[in-house]
């Protein structure tokens, strides 16, 4: 069961994006004007990958998404505008992924996101 806090954000539409085999779901929750930040093993905190808007990201996610791997939301924190979460992700061969990620709201909408991941090696 899902649970949608006073900001407006559904905590299941977010597990069924993650954890859904294309990036519609999960880029529905993006304002137009959404900004992602992504820092890890190549684009350090000094330097990280930037999206500015929705097309960015959605360029982003079809990417991602595109590829042979499972994605699991492990655990999701929202309070008002501000919303936290653990995805897990794994390739076929075995090589695993974590992501954090941290995200301002503005009317139930994504706006700002920082995702920090990491792959084995």
């Amino acid at each position: 069961m899902g649970t949608t806090a006073r900001s407006g954000f559904d905590t299941e539409t977010l597990r069924r994006g993650i954890e859904g085999q294309t990036a519609a779901t999960l880029l529905s929750l993006y304002a137009d004007d959404a900004e992602l930040r992504v820092v890890d093993r190549n684009t350090q905190p000094s330097h990280p990958m930037v999206l500015h808007g929705r097309t960015e990201i959605e360029a982003m996610l079809n990417d991602v998404y595109s590829r042979d791997m499972t994605h699991k939301m492990e655990h999701c924190v929202v309070q008002e505008d501000r919303v936290a979460f653990s995805e897990s992700c794994e390739y076929p061969d075995g090589v695993r992924v974590l992501a954090e990620s941290m995200m301002s709201l503005r009317d139930g909408k994504i706006v700002e996101q920082t995702i920090i991941q990491a792959w084995d090696e």
